[in-house]
């Protein structure tokens, strides 16, 4: 059995249909149970429990270890094993562990080891591993967490697989009356794919170095293991190249990362378990590398670098020596400054206007033969495929490298969908898999969690199926700033980082929801600003301290799912995102809490302990229109959202009357539930860019009066 998506848009990119369809379809999701997990775990002990992701195997045992001020860890490191980049992390535990609970530790130091009897003289975590690993794809990531009365003991084969563990280990903190401490248990854990990236995009809005770290930090407490990052675009060029400095200078608005910057982020990253793979996006999305070189374009400059976004004509020209000499002499530099042994050549989305306008490309067509510009593409990829294997590098792309001309030594990054991925794997090749990971889409969280690399439908054999290597939730820049990048990518990656991680059976998508909550709060302490800055935002818009109103709307109010936002206005390189919509969460709480409990009074008897709980929280929306009027009117900004704040409150009442009826058992008349409908229908026009997300849970509401 599986467990459904539930969330409560009013139209969504993966809906059904119409409302009696999705009502029918919301009614079947609240009576699912708790599906198992591909292991032997009680599901009910692993319900207790907030890790994100869920573990292989778990044993919950009765009893909890109390941490104290005594507390240390002490490093297994007979046979001479010692790893700085352990070191470094058990200090960062520490410093976690102690942020949390307020406990002065004696020591913040590594303890000496383990004496020659094997057994640890120290209070606490005892930390095990056989060797360093290698920060490259497939090393080994495993790991064992024991806790009973004795202490806490972390085996690993590599360092990276304890680190895993030490977070495990984090987010099983808990209290009870007497204190902090661990609860008993046993833990074997190992990720189910080797590659499990973030993709974020620096070129259409640049984020800075503290930012792509704060992201780094979060992305090692979901054991995410690949930092793919998107550093050239038609609206800039972002990484400092000596050999051609132009590109940097000319090409980025003075936005870019030095070397100095970008080996600074690897090595961040390595002391994390992270890899960093660059992505330099050719031979389209590339309006910015022509602003200082355009001999390489397929069509006379000056260019400029591109303010709006979309997909556009500038691509570099595949029928000319010079261009593969520039990448001949550019990959080299490259190369070096990135040490991950795959380089993304993005290959996507070119549109082909430049090369058909070009006589001299058609007239190269023509002499060797190539039919069309996909073939034309597959030349340029060779050449390409043929300067990074020089530097010992392999190459990866967008679904449009998938070709029969290149080797299978090159991995298909999947966005157009499994058909790919399925065609890809059966012929052998690598993948990774983004489609339906495109968390820039505003789509909730259960509907990445439940998108499987490896679904059954994809009718793979066991070798097939190894050739999917995993997947990459990935954050385009369009519409997002340092300020809201955080919002946009968290909490919503861990869950997408459990599907990557744990087995395919982990997928109760209201026990993901519960856990997701408490890990969003620990993300925090990353520095991540993706709860703290929406209340920023919003102050800002109301000119002063008094927001609860705006968080009341703002908290069933969602931007528009998919590419919608765009048709609102035409967004550019400077088009300000710090407006209410911009706060918004692409997954709203008080919606979706709103509907289960919706569900649970429609599908139970509807007892008044039920019905008073909906009544209270309409209630709250339907006397909040008043109260943030006098805010809106301030300030003209909000204005947008004015006519939003009011069909709250208009629905709200429909619901109040709703429930009233159900818990009397009245019934009213058509005419009635007409008028309910067409103001329901009316309330799912866009506004500010967004829309209200309990319209369908309102109209459940509706049904039997």
């Amino acid at each position: 059995m599986i467990s459904t998506p539930v969330h409560f848009k009013t139209i969504s990119l993966h809906s059904t249909g119409g409302m009696v369809q999705f009502l029918a379809f919301l009614s079947l999701c609240m009576f699912l149970v708790f599906p198992l997990s591909g292991n032997q775990t009680d599901e009910r002990q692993k319900h207790t429990l907030n890790l994100m992701p869920m573990p292989e195997n778990v044993a919950v045992n009765d009893g909890f270890y109390p941490l104290t001020e005594d507390f240390s860890v002490s490093l297994d490191n007979r046979g001479g094993r010692s790893s700085e980049r352990i070191s470094k992390a058990i200090s960062r535990f520490l410093h976690r562990l102690s942020g949390r609970t307020g406990l002065f530790f004696k020591t913040h130091e590594i303890g000496a080891g383990i004496p020659t009897g094997g057994k640890s003289n120290q209070t606490g975590l005892t930390v095990s591993f056989q060797r360093t690993g290698e920060v490259k794809l497939g090393e080994e990531e495993s790991y064992t967490l024991t806790i009973d009365n004795t202490g806490i003991r972390l085996e690993a084969v590599t360092d990276i697989g304890a680190m895993h563990g030490i977070e495990t280990l984090l987010q099983l903190l808990d209290a009870d009356p007497t204190g902090y401490g661990f609860p008993f248990v046993d833990i074997k854990d190992k990720p189910r794919f080797p590659w499990r990236g973030l993709m974020i995009d620096s070129c259409r809005h640049f984020f800075p170095v503290d930012a792509i770290k704060r992201n780094l930090d979060a992305m090692a407490a979901v054991k995410l293991n690949v930092f793919h990052w998107h550093l050239s675009e038609n609206q800039g060029f972002r990484v400092e190249c000596k050999s051609f400095p132009k590109l940097h200078l000319m090409g980025s608005d003075g936005l870019y990362y030095t070397q100095d910057q970008i080996r600074d982020v690897i090595a961040y990253a390595a002391d994390r378990g992270i890899r960093v793979m660059p992505e330099f996006d050719i031979p389209g999305h590339s309006t910015a590398w022509f602003v200082g070189y355009p001999q390489y374009a397929s069509a006379p400059g000056p260019y400029s670098i591109e303010r709006l976004y979309g997909v556009f004509d500038p691509t570099f020209n595949p029928t000319t020596k010079a261009t593969y000499t520039f990448f001949t002499k550019f990959f080299k530099e490259m190369a070096a400054l990135f040490p991950d042994e795959y380089m993304h050549i993005g290959g996507d989305e070119n549109n082909g206007v430049q090369w058909d306008s070009n006589p001299g490309i058609q007239a190269f067509k023509s002499k060797h033969n190539i039919k069309d510009n996909h073939n034309l593409q597959a030349y340029f990829n060779k050449k390409i495929l043929a300067i990074l294997t020089k530097y010992r590098k392999k190459m990866m792309g967008w679904d449009e490298i998938f070709q029969p001309e290149l080797p299978t030594t090159i991995v298909i990054h999947s966005w157009r969908g499994k058909e790919s991925l399925k065609e890809a794997a059966v012929k052998d090749y690598n993948s990774v898999l983004s489609n339906g990971y495109y968390i820039d889409l505003a789509q909730p969280t259960d509907f990445h969690y439940l998108n499987d690399p490896l679904s059954d439908d994809l009718g793979l054999n066991e070798e097939q199926k190894k050739r999917i290597l995993g997947g990459e939730a990935t954050m385009w820049a369009e519409l997002i700033s340092e300020e809201t990048i955080d919002s946009r990518i968290w909490p919503r990656t861990a869950a997408i980082a459990e599907r990557f991680w744990s087995p395919a059976g982990v997928k109760d998508v209201r026990d993901m929801y519960r856990r997701l909550d408490g890990i969003s709060l620990q993300l925090e302490e990353h520095g991540l600003t993706h709860i703290k800055n929406r209340d920023m935002i919003l102050r800002r818009l109301a000119k002063n301290s008094d927001i609860e109103p705006l968080k009341v709307l703002l908290n069933v109010f969602e931007p528009l799912e998919g590419y919608n936002r765009h048709s609102q206005a035409t967004y550019t390189f400077f088009s300000p995102l710090t407006r209410f919509v911009d706060a918004a969460w692409p997954d709203a709480p008080k919606s979706r809490e709103f509907g289960f409990d919706v569900e649970t009074f429609m599908t139970q008897n509807p007892s008044r302990e039920n019905g008073d709980r909906l009544l209270t929280q309409l209630n709250t929306w339907k006397e909040n229109h008043e109260k943030l009027k006098r805010i809106i009117d301030s300030s003209p900004v909000l204005k947008e959202i004015e006519t939003a704040s009011e069909d709250l409150s208009k629905i709200a009442e429909i619901g109040i009357q709703a429930v009233e009826n159900r818990l009397s058992g009245t019934k009213r008349g058509e005419e009635w539930l007409k008028e309910c409908k067409d103001t329901l229908e009316k309330a799912k026009q866009p506004r500010g860019h967004g829309e209200l997300t309990i319209i369908s849970a309102i109209g459940r509401l509706l049904q039997n009066n």
